[in-house]
């Protein structure tokens, strides 16, 4: 059983097929994820860059990218009795990064839409081929999903970052609190 792991490992190393016999990511479906965003995520995201912590970190301490968070904000709750006072949780993010919350839906409200390509236009102050980060938490398809946007908007330097916040904690890098982008 052991040197049928190491087969396997040394197969997925070189690219060659598994048939099947490898657990792994999911592949990349044609379109935008829609639902159950707490999932196992792809390893590829097709016309983007994808890159660990490790080097998440050196893009971050090089200042060679622009970090964009796209965690979804807290929703208040239905049912809080009347008289308790909603205080959304802090959100800790990657230093420096820019929320963008809730644009990782598979579906998005147009209004979210428009305000999404404006920011990232202005972010990257025009330039397409800018370095965009595009993370989350580790198995969350947001950031799978905001990503393949920008690159089918035409941003050429789209960067996805699947370990995300949880990632960047776990190397125990540093972290501040961010506000949502309205």
């Amino acid at each position: 059983m052991q040197r049928l792991g190491v087969v396997l490992a040394l197969c997925l190393a070189v690219g060659w097929p598994t048939f099947g016999f490898a657990q792994g990511a999911p592949e990349e479906p044609p379109g935008y994820r829609i639902d159950a965003y707490r999932a196992p995520v792809p390893a590829t995201l097709q016309g983007a860059r994808v890159i660990d912590t490790e080097a998440a970190e050196a893009l971050w301490r090089e200042k060679a990218a622009i970090f964009i968070d796209v965690l979804p904000r807290p929703v208040k709750p239905e049912n809080l009795p009347g008289h308790v006072i909603w205080r959304e949780p802090p959100h800790k993010s990657i230093p420096g990064s820019v929320w963008l919350a809730n644009v990782g839906y598979g579906v998005v409200p147009e209004p979210l839409l428009e305000k999404f390509r404006d920011r990232l236009e202005t972010l990257t102050g025009g330039d397409r081929a800018k370095t965009l980060v595009f993370f989350c938490l580790r198995d969350c398809w947001m950031s799978w999903n905001a990503a393949k946007r920008a690159v089918g908007w035409g941003y050429g330097g789209v960067v996805w970052f699947p370990e995300g916040i949880d990632g960047w904690s776990d190397a125990l890098l540093p972290l501040e609190g961010v506000a949502p982008e309205p």
